[in-house]
């Protein structure tokens, strides 16, 4: 089954516009019908007699103070319970109407539910689905192009299989012209779009056209992926300065006019309908929303007021709608990082976030390709030295300082831990999970070769652990890091790829303060003698000296990742 929505139909989101009915113009010119209605049906889990399955609908058409979804199954499947809306089932005709307290549908609105079924022999997803009577995922019977390539129909399963991944000519020469850079100028990393003005390029560089144009011509007579990063959020980076972004937290209309709007114009330009677009959208936004809000001892003023307005939630929205129209356009969410969002009191709330962003604005779960941790951090991929279940002079290693009751301690098992998470609320069932290890190798002298003393808990995992930071929140330019695993396709079970998203050798943050034209504040988080926040546990940053302005080069930090690099570089 094509990952494109676990129901095929569902991945029909021909559904254009945010809010409204009336379709864009194919970029051949021809125009498309209006989608009233939008239906994902996706199986969650599957076992020999039953299943469970979300279902979620999205109004395109006026207002709704009731709906009832309707479908029939072509085989034997029979619904035995529900949630969210009162499913029953006549024969092989289904019936699924709203609660008392979901009955509202406005334009662009989506209500979600589920159920439980049995079933024997094949489990075939329904063919057709209405809203109040209408069917949905088709068009109206307006003009179509069968041959359009905004048409999300032909996405694949994983974008990274059997494809080569676009290697950025600007960071390369970059990297060739430091010694020894040569080993690694030819790996694919991240096109960074962090701002209104590098659509067009800053500063004489290349722009997202430019960087397509280039894709095209390296792309030769096989497929090929290129990566770019959807960064520029009102009110960015709310728990930090480092980053802070040229758009404030009440600029919701800028974001979407002048930065999304231009970006899925240049997109959906048939010209790059061969190319495989993989977008990482809105890095370090949305956990912030459950992690450094309200009372917690690591919230922000800043995050309180982008809860309260919302802005992170439509931004992200707005953007998963209009990028997820275009056919060869895979939508990759952010979703942090093992020591951040590994907790319990901020795992499943994490997962809710991301499906409030995924339903918002027009958004549906079906805009969402998958997910992406640890861009633009440093957690070790796969900590083989000890694990939560480990126990020291009786005592598990999560009670250790460095674990800190953490469900997890290292990327690949929080990642595909949290891609369950994540189809639990209602995401496809098929969603892949990218994993950054651009910087998370932790290679050099000072690796450990085997598990630490077992004198105590926390000698036996800081003896161990391969993620050499002085504490896990710390986060700019960190001293003693080394390249990870090079990009790579379908590694591990439900990770489609590993990749170098953020560019090494690019800075986090200045070390101290440093007047730019570019929003970008002075984080004490990037100065390495500050002792720190509730975040880091008021420990040391770890960070490097002498570093320039995010995103800005810093050799220093390139040759300190390449000689720790892990697996080493030959």
């Amino acid at each position: 089954m094509s990952r494109t929505r676990t129901a095929l139909l569902a991945a029909m989101a021909l559904v254009a516009g945010a809010t409204g009915t009336a379709y864009a113009v194919a970029p051949d010119g021809v125009g498309a019908a209006a989608v009233p209605c939008t239906v994902s049906y996706q199986v969650q889990n599957q076992w020999d007699t039953g299943f469970t399955a979300a279902v979620t609908v999205t109004n395109l058409g006026a207002a709704k103070s009731s709906w009832a979804v309707k479908w029939s199954y072509a085989g034997n499947q029979r619904v035995t319970s529900g949630w969210n809306a009162k499913v029953t089932q006549s024969g092989s005709n289904v019936t699924a109407a709203n609660e008392s307290y979901n009955g509202t549908l406005a334009t662009g609105g989506s209500a979600s539910f589920g159920f439980q079924g049995t079933y024997s022999g094949s489990n075939a997803i329904p063919a057709t689905f209405t809203l109040d009577g209408v069917t949905c995922n088709v068009d109206d019977g307006g003009p179509t192009d069968p041959t359009d390539p905004t048409d999300p129909g032909d996405r694949v399963n994983n974008p990274y299989s059997g494809a080569k991944v676009y290697v950025n000519p600007e960071w390369s020469a970059k990297a060739a012209a430091e010694p020894g850079g040569n080993r690694i100028a030819n790996q694919p990393t991240g096109v960074w779009l962090d701002r209104i003005a590098a659509i067009n390029g800053v500063n004489g560089g290349m722009g997202l056209r430019d960087h397509l144009d280039a894709a095209l011509a390296q792309k030769g007579s096989g497929e090929l992926v290129i990566q770019l990063v959807i960064y520029n959020l009102p009110g960015r980076d709310c728990a930090a300065l480092a980053s802070n972004g040229e758009l404030g937290p009440t600029e919701i209309g800028r974001y979407k006019t002048e930065y999304i709007d231009p970006i899925a114009a240049i997109l959906s330009d048939a010209k790059y309908a061969p190319l495989r677009i993989v977008t990482t959208v809105e890095i370090d936004s949305l956990p912030n929303l459950v992690t450094n809000t309200g009372s917690r001892p690591t919230a922000t003023p800043e995050c309180d007021v982008m809860k309260a307005n919302g802005n992170y939630v439509k931004g992200v929205g707005y953007a998963l709608n209009k990028l997820g129209d275009v056919g060869n356009v895979y939508n990759y969410v952010d979703a942090g990082h093992h020591g951040w969002i590994g907790w319990d009191d901020n795992f499943g709330a994490s997962a809710d976030v991301f499906h409030d962003a995924a339903t918002a604005e027009g958004a549906t779960p079906s805009d969402v390709h998958g997910f992406i941790t640890n861009t633009a951090n440093y957690s070790a991929l796969k900590e083989n030295n000890f694990t939560i279940n480990d126990s020291v002079a009786g005592k598990s290693a999560r009670e250790s300082k460095w674990v800190d009751w953490n469900r997890y301690v290292d990327e690949l098992g929080f990642a595909q831990a949290f891609r369950n998470e994540l189809v639990s609320t209602g995401f496809d069932t098929n969603i892949g999970m990218l994993i950054d290890t651009s910087r998370n190798g932790w290679g050099g002298t000072a690796r450990p070769a085997g598990p630490g003393a077992t004198t105590s808990v926390d000698t036996y995992v800081d003896g161990g652990r391969y993620d050499r930071r002085i504490h896990i929140g710390n986060w700019c330019n960190q001293s003693g890091a080394g390249l990870g695993e090079r990009p790579k396709a379908a590694p591990e079970s439900g990770i489609d790829a590993y990749v170098w998203m953020k560019p090494p050798g690019e800075s986090d943050g200045a070390s101290k303060a440093i007047p730019n034209d570019e929003g970008k504040g002075f984080d004490r988080m990037c100065d390495p003698t500050y002792t720190g926040t509730p975040r880091n546990g008021n420990n040391l940053t770890g960070a490097l000296p002498d570093a320039p302005v995010s995103g800005h080069w810093f050799s220093a930090q390139f040759q300190q990742l390449m000689r720790n690099a892990y697996p080493p570089l030959s």
